[in-house]
């Protein structure tokens, strides 16, 4: 069977030096993968020109709906990869984290779009004043590149690699194609395939790469992003490409590192942490037979609990089933390919130059419903280097597969300095009840790190465990580990998008962002807004409210409803040393009595408000102050309905805006309110 790819909407058959693709377990052909043919120029500008112009033109929000159609379709139909994954050599297990996580983080890219405005484009930070007058302001902005995403995936998540990627840069308004790698792209191409059938992304969105990619990057240009996941030596041999380095196109690079995980001294046999930290590594060692770029490498013990941790990881090992993954009780599969095999026995050879074996015997070892010579089998191995500081090679020299090395230290200092001698890593793991010593841990051993998990009792209720990169957090590391991040939430999407700084008026840039700047120009209409619908405001449409006069009964009252008795709102004679002249009306009473006047108390299109953001008060107010509010529109956000039983609205973003006799503000916040929408009028 020859695989198709999928580029400029269409399946094209490889024509010439295919690569044929294994079953992990059996050795069976599969069948071959291709992509030299390939026209990379005109594959690139379709997904820059058709592709990228259909998902610039719409919304973030718009952008997250179609996401979360895609999530949702793909959940619906995801039992059907499982087959093809255990080809892989997975398990269901392994499966699982590989689809389902796939799909959960499509999902949780979606549920992103809340944090972005209705539009197109993101508003990034606060304004800068950039004058004395305030007439001259800057803003920054992002927008989405007018390139296309190349990623470049590794074998070992088929499923995962892809959509943990596309799901950010579709979310950002990027195109994307996709190069699988060519030993596992049969599973990316079948979950591709039904993405397409599917017609949810626009024609251009997603295009995918079977074959060995060759040449795929020598026609970037400078708003084209790439990402790779894979071995460091080939990242960094990439991201020195002419093409990269003459364009300055950004290049995520998320190697696969030495990571480590660190048994405190406190966490002895008997307590729960122990039992934890066995259980981790143990995972982490057998999970994708160890083919993970987050699994860990070196075990950092204190010298006096070394043996006990070998003997009790060594049982656990021990009880893990290898074979066959669809076998009932199959608990760990294989490795990728025989090629894969033969490349972590070599790397093996050299850690055993610095280490012995405590655990394993690739000569000896039992597999279940299957050949042991067919399949890509190993066994899971554990290593000791008694003497890590001197004998360095279980800091550089990484066997991808289920192989870790254990080792003593004596301080926590050591501990850190241990973990840091992997020179840059993914993820490492403290294992301990004592704060004190995750403290410690943390602030000597962060910098090395993408992300550090603080495993415990407490935790482990629902900790996602060592190996689990979250979405919402970021998935990278410096140094070995590439330097780079994914996902990370908006992080992730701003990776996507180009920053520019805007400067000009508060009225050109509330203009040009839609979004009020304060100084801008606002606009009053006879309508109060609290009487228009969503869709009938506008950006900088102001209601200028009557006043009110503050006196001394109007804080009195306040304390004594409220409860907030502070000295300086009760107690005049205990100013002498505060920047206060005399008794102070409270700052809730103040936002209080502001929405006193710019509330339109009759029913309308306003059904609530929810919250209030960036609240500030810049001046005392005391008894005699005159206060007033200028209430803008500042931003509109729309919203999907849940249902069709839901209410048609979106948020509109309101600028309080309470100044005195004088002109001058005395305080500023933003409220959030929900309005119905004319269709649902």
């Amino acid at each position: 069977m020859i695989i198709p790819n999928y580029v400029k909407g269409k399946w094209v058959t490889p024509e010439k030096n295919t690569i044929a693709q294994f079953n992990a377990v059996t050795g069976e052909q599969i069948g071959e993968v291709g992509s030299d043919s390939l026209d990379y120029p005109s594959i690139l500008e379709y997904g820059r020109k058709v592709g990228g112009t259909a998902l610039r033109k719409m919304t973030f929000h718009e952008r997250g709906r179609m996401i979360k159609a895609l999530a949702l379709h793909l959940n619906g139909i995801k039992k059907k990869y499982y087959p093809l994954s255990y080809w892989t050599g997975a398990t269901k297990v392994d499966s699982w984290i590989d689809i389902d996580g796939g799909i959960g983080t499509l999902f949780a890219y979606a549920s992103l779009r809340k944090k972005f405005p209705s539009q197109s484009y993101f508003v990034d930070g606060e304004t800068v004043g950039l004058s004395k007058g305030g007439t001259f302001i800057g803003q920054h902005i992002m927008v989405p590149r007018r390139g296309i995403a190349i990623h470049i995936n590794a074998f070992n998540f088929p499923i995962w690699g892809m959509l943990e990627k596309i799901a950010v840069n579709l979310l950002a308004g990027m195109s994307a194609v996709v190069k699988a790698s060519e030993l596992t792209s049969f599973l990316t191409q079948a979950m591709v395939k039904d993405i397409d059938a599917s017609g949810i992304l626009p024609d251009g969105a997603l295009q995918l790469v079977c074959g060995n990619g060759h040449g795929i990057l020598d026609d970037l240009n400078p708003q084209d992003v790439v990402t790779f996941t894979g071995s460091a030596s080939t990242g960094r041999m990439l991201k020195t490409l002419p093409s990269v380095i003459n364009n300055s196109v950004p290049f995520n690079l998320e190697a696969d590192s030495l990571n480590c995980a660190v048994l405190a001294k406190d966490a002895e046999p008997g307590t729960p942490e122990f039992d934890l930290f066995v259980k981790e590594v143990r995972k982490e060692m057998t999970v994708k037979c160890g083919q993970k770029c987050t699994a860990i490498r070196r075990i950092i013990v204190p010298e006096n609990l070394l043996e006990a941790v070998e003997s009790e990881l060594s049982k656990q090992l021990e009880k893990v089933t290898m074979g066959d993954p669809q076998v009932e009780g199959v608990k760990m599969g294989t490795l990728v390919t025989m090629s894969q095999q033969m490349e972590v026995k070599k790397q093996l050879d050299k850690l055993l130059k610095v280490s012995e074996i405590v655990y394993g015997n690739q000569n000896n070892f039992k597999v279940t419903g299957a050949d042991i010579n067919k399949g890509a089998f190993f066994s899971p191995t554990l290593l000791r280097n008694s003497d890590p500081f001197n004998k360095t090679a279980s800091h550089e020299i990484e066997a991808f597969g289920p192989i870790s090395t254990i080792m003593p230290y004596k301080t926590m200092e050591e501990a850190a300095e241990l973990a840091r001698m992997g020179k840059g890593s993914l993820v490492s793991t403290i294992c301990t009840a004592d704060d004190n010593l995750a403290r410690e841990f943390v602030l000597e051993a962060a910098a090395s790190h993408g992300r550090i998990l603080i495993l415990n009792e407490e935790s482990s209720k629902e900790s996602t465990g060592h190996g689990s990169p979250m979405p919402m957090l970021s998935h990278g590391g410096p140094g070995r580990a590439g330097g780079g991040q994914e996902m990370g939430g908006m992080r992730g999407v701003k990776h996507y998008l180009q920053t520019c700084a805007l400067q000009g008026s508060p009225t050109s840039i509330s203009n040009v962002t839609q979004v009020f700047q304060y100084g801008g120009k606002q606009i009053e209409k006879d309508i109060h807004v609290f009487r228009k619908h969503y869709e009938e405001l506008e950006i900088g449409e102001t209601v200028f409210t009557h006043k009110h006069t503050v006196t001394v009964t109007d804080i009195v009252n306040f304390a004594n409803v409220s409860g907030d008795n502070f000295y300086a709102h009760t107690d005049e004679t205990s100013l002498d040393g505060t920047i206060f002249e005399r008794r102070v009306a409270h700052g809730y009473f103040v936002l209080a009595k502001a929405a006193g006047l710019f509330v339109d108390p009759k029913k309308g299109p306003v059904l609530l408000n929810y919250g209030i953001d960036e609240c500030r008060f810049t001046k005392p107010v005391y008894p005699g102050t005159t206060l007033a509010v200028r209430f803008t529109v500042k931003e509109k956000i729309d919203q999907e309905k849940r249902d069709e039983e839901d209410i048609a609205k979106g948020i509109v973003r309101f600028l309080v805006d309470v100044y005195d006799e004088t002109g001058e503000t005395v305080a500023l916040a933003t409220i959030l309110t929900m309005v119905k929408k004319l269709e649902d009028k």
